[in-house]
Parts: structure tokens; sequence; C-alpha cells
């Protein structure tokens, strides 16, 4: 993982249907990813979403998902 993922490790991600997700945003601080989904549910209220921290060094976020 590089060096600038390893920095943004929070998450927000939109779950979807099927057990998929799509993740949304990255963060340096749980704060700052809380806040960012107290924003986005306004502007899309029907929307699931979730602050996860992203603990596995090995996996790789998919590129062509966002």
């Amino acid at each position: 993982m590089p060096y600038r993922e390893n920095l943004n490790r929070w998450l927000v991600v939109r779950l979807l249907a099927n057990m998929q997700r799509v993740v949304v945003a990255r963060f340096r601080t749980q704060s700052d990813a809380d806040g960012y989904l107290r924003v986005i549910q306004r502007l899309i209220p029907d929307g699931k979403f979730l602050v996860v921290f992203d603990g596995d060094t090995k996996s790789k976020v998919c590129k062509d998902c966002r």
C-alpha cells in the first residue's frame, strides 16, 4: 500500500445491494470522516453510508469502483 493511502485509513463507504460497497472518501481522522458522513447523509438521505477503519494493509481498493 502506498504511503499516501496509509495516511488516510478512515473510509466512508456506501452500502449497495447484494453486499456490495463503494469507497466514497478517505480521511486521516475519524472525526473528519464522521463530519463528512453527516453531510453526505443530508445530501443523499436514502443512501446507506458507514464509517470504517481500513486496518487491512494487504487489501487493495478497487480503483474502477469509485
